[in-house]
């Protein structure tokens, strides 16, 4: 999309669309399950250069939350909608809709099974199966970031983490960087990840990759861990994690492309 003149807020739909669909990632089809044995999935999405933004959370019936997360955005005054009136809104507007047998994998349910024999109460603490994200610079110049997860295994009483709430899992600003984030929710909404990140590149000037870094730092010290992508305004990519590996790739005009997923690759 971005190699034939596409808008940066295209391409990080179509690439997050893209890992939904896919069953080996906790997003759209290989979300995990609830305690109650369903899936409940969130996502958002931002424009850099409004920072206009989109957000679902706990929607169940969606075949892409992160295309239900852009027509939030586009067609609705609002920037979170949550449960049952997400979905409502969804159906309204024409989204195309899934059934649990779509979503409902027997991989996932092993592990939810697996964790409840183990005596697990509250939710995987391992994450193992993480969010997915993803970040673009346009040649025009503009950032756009988009996450969607299926949460973590086990989750309770309507749980939400940080991927669907702009300036801690997902943050967009044409004045600074794209960033998405993947890993401990709880710690991420504390720290307020994304938009710190952003702000470290505003107003401090940070390179992208400092600001990640100091940003993670802080999660760490408090218990949590993760990993984050980001891209500056400038259309330099960077990421950063505190954990053994995060599956991750980037691609650009002026950068060899690269895949990677041990912590030190890249």
């Amino acid at each position: 999309m971005l190699r034939n003149g596409g808008t940066a807020l295209d391409a990080v739909e179509g690439a997050v669309c893209t890992l939904e669909d896919h069953p080996s990632f906790n997003a759209g089809r290989g979300s995990v399950f609830t305690y109650e044995g369903r899936n409940e999935m969130d996502a958002a999405i931002m424009d850099g250069r409004d920072r206009r933004a989109g957000a679902v959370a706990g929607v169940v019936a969606t075949r892409n939350p992160v295309r239900l997360a852009r027509a939030v955005m586009e067609r609705s005054p609002h920037v979170l909608l949550v449960g049952h009136g997400a979905d409502a809104f969804s159906r309204e507007h024409g989204l195309e809709q899934a059934g649990p047998d779509w979503f409902a994998l027997p991989e996932r349910r092993a592990q939810l099974d697996a964790m409840k024999a183990a005596g697990g109460s509250v939710f995987d603490v391992d994450m193992k199966y993480g969010t997915v994200g993803a970040v673009a610079r346009d040649r025009r110049g503009h950032v756009a970031a988009a996450t969607s997860t299926g949460g973590v295994t086990g989750k309770r009483w309507g749980r939400v983490g940080d991927s669907p709430i702009p300036g801690a899992g997902t943050w967009a600003d044409d004045r600074a960087c794209a960033v998405s984030c993947t890993g401990s929710g709880e710690f991420f909404l504390r720290v307020g990840v994304a938009h710190e990140i952003a702000a470290r590149i505003r107003y401090a000037s940070d390179a992208a990759q400092a600001a990640a870094d100091a940003v993670l730092a802080e999660v760490k010290a408090l218990g949590g861990t993760g990993g984050v992508i980001v891209v500056g305004t400038d259309g330099v990519p960077a990421w950063s994690l505190t954990t053994p590996g995060m599956y991750r790739a980037r691609a650009g005009a002026a950068i060899a492309p690269m895949v990677a997923i041990f912590g030190d690759e890249g």
